[in-house]
């Protein structure tokens, strides 16, 4: 019997909540202000996400283009010295990921390609646009920008005066008189919101689906819709922590417009600026002038008489047993240049970990701030998950850098295995000692194809669970000061 009982109340709190939320969308059906504003935010994410769909399929496309054609350009050169090749160099271009449709992260501040070239590691250029890497920057409007900024603006919208409006409409003492406890009123006000979340959240689905015909896991598109929809539930749940607690609806709209204002805009900014003066990056011409010093202790390798390879040159003697590299059977100036380019990538590699690990650092102290605002927790999230992030522009840069230093030491190999010392030094004498200086062009085919691939599902997950931690332990505490207000409403 009592069991019955009990299965009786808890089916007429279902039946409470679910005509509560009826009444709610209905409510919002006869509210032009609020049908208003989440028709132009779906306006809003279909066009956006439209123009960023078409803009990233038309770089991805060029791109291709591009690599394609510059390994042809590459591979066609006809018969040179093999030094020459190292100097012509080669271009390598990094493909948007499938996801950047829906957030292209960092990628339209950093460059997308590199002229890879012997003795140097260049930075990547053509950067899309030259806009602030501020979170608060509009210049380039985004479908998962729009869902971090103006989806929970629709949400404060449509859910601001959800039980405020009961209390002032003096309907609120009845319903508890009813037998409407505080908690079935306040699930079903967040039953009606949690529905309309999933609507916003369609356009996201349908945007992404384009990201799984170019090649995206569907579990990557469906991750990335739970990390959204936990960031919509989570201003749901704030929308009704202030509905419960102030009693008039202005005050409630006027303190989350506020928050919203401060959590995604003021907080972000500013935790940018704290980032970048806690953990400075060197500055470049300062780092520049220091990688030259140590560059000129290693000595040129375009010199086979430079002290710093006289030990190179008793090495290879003793090697070969002979007393002169004119007697060599390989060209001792084709080993000077491998062993120099070694050296050198070396010291660059060692530049170049050393600003990748203080850019690294700097972004996990701006990480940090996602504890304060959740608009930063699932702008990392987002980034990490569609393969848009810090990470991602490092580690095209290192596998540019493997594509650069095995060309060019291939190169090098040519240059030991294939043309002769005599040959090499006598080179600029007249025309004819020119052409015996030149080598096959099959000897450029030691340049691999180059397709740059986000990380795997897994690794990408992993890097983005420390910031659904961050979401999720802000909505376990939202969720709870939000069950204790509604155990104690009052009219």
């Amino acid at each position: 019997m009592w069991i019955a009982h009990r299965r009786g109340q808890r089916y007429n709190a279902m039946k409470q909540i679910l005509l509560i939320a009826a009444s709610e969308w209905r409510y919002w059906l006869r509210s032009y202000l609020a049908l208003g504003g989440a028709i132009v935010f779906l306006i809003l994410i279909i066009a956006t996400s439209i123009v960023s769909a078409l803009r990233i399929d038309a770089q991805a496309h060029e791109r291709h283009h591009q690599q394609a054609q510059a390994e042809e350009t590459f591979l066609a050169q006809p018969d040179r010295h093999p030094h020459r090749m190292v100097h012509y160099g080669h271009y390598v271009f990094r493909a948007p990921a499938p996801l950047a449709i829906f957030d292209p992260g960092l990628d339209p501040v950093t460059g997308q390609s590199i002229f890879l070239e012997g003795h140097r590691q260049n930075t990547a250029m053509f950067a899309e646009s030259a806009a602030s890497t501020d979170f608060g920057g509009l210049s380039l409007l985004t479908p998962a920008l729009v869902y971090q900024l103006f989806a929970p603006l629709i949400i404060i919208l449509l859910g601001y005066s959800a039980v405020s409006r009961e209390r002032e409409a003096a309907v609120l003492t009845p319903l508890l008189s009813l037998g409407v406890s505080g908690t079935t009123l306040v699930l079903g006000k967040a039953l009606a919101l949690l529905a309309l979340t999933l609507i916003l959240l369609i356009p996201l689905i349908v945007s992404c689906s384009i990201a799984v015909i170019s090649g995206e896991s569907a579990a990557a598109v469906m991750l990335l819709f739970g990390m959204y929809w936990m960031y919509l539930v989570l201003w749901v749940v704030i929308t009704l922590c202030f509905s419960v607690v102030l009693r008039k609806r202005s005050t409630v709209l006027a303190g989350l417009t506020g928050l919203w204002f401060v959590l995604t805009l003021v907080l972000p900014s500013v935790a940018v600026n704290i980032a970048t003066s806690a953990a400075p990056l060197a500055g470049k011409i300062q780092t520049d002038l220091k990688m030259l010093a140590d560059i000129r202790k290693l000595g040129d390798g375009h010199n086979a008489n430079d002290p710093a390879f006289q030990k190179l040159r008793s090495d290879i003697l003793k090697k070969y047993s002979v007393t002169r590299i004119e007697d060599l059977p390989v060209n001792f100036r084709g080993l000077v240049a491998m062993e120099g380019e070694q050296k050198l990538t070396k010291v660059l590699n060692e530049y170049a970990e050393s600003r990748m690990t203080a850019e690294i650092r700097q972004e996990a102290y701006l990480a940090q701030y996602g504890w304060l605002t959740p608009a930063l927790a699932i702008a990392f999230a987002s980034r990490s998950m569609t393969g848009t992030d810090l990470e991602h522009y490092h580690r095209f840069q290192k596998e540019a850098e493997a594509l650069r230093f095995s060309f060019v030491q291939g190169l090098n190999r040519a240059h030991v295995e294939h043309l002769s010392y005599q040959d090499d030094i006598n080179r600029n004498k007249d025309e004819a000692s020119g052409l015996r200086a030149r080598v096959d062009a099959s000897n450029w085919q030691v340049l691999d194809a180059f397709q740059f691939q986000t990380a795997s599902l897994f690794e990408r997950f992993a890097k983005a669970f420390a910031f659904v931690q961050i979401m999720l332990a802000w909505l376990l505490v939202m969720s709870g000061l939000l069950l204790w207000c509604s155990w104690r409403i009052k009219p």
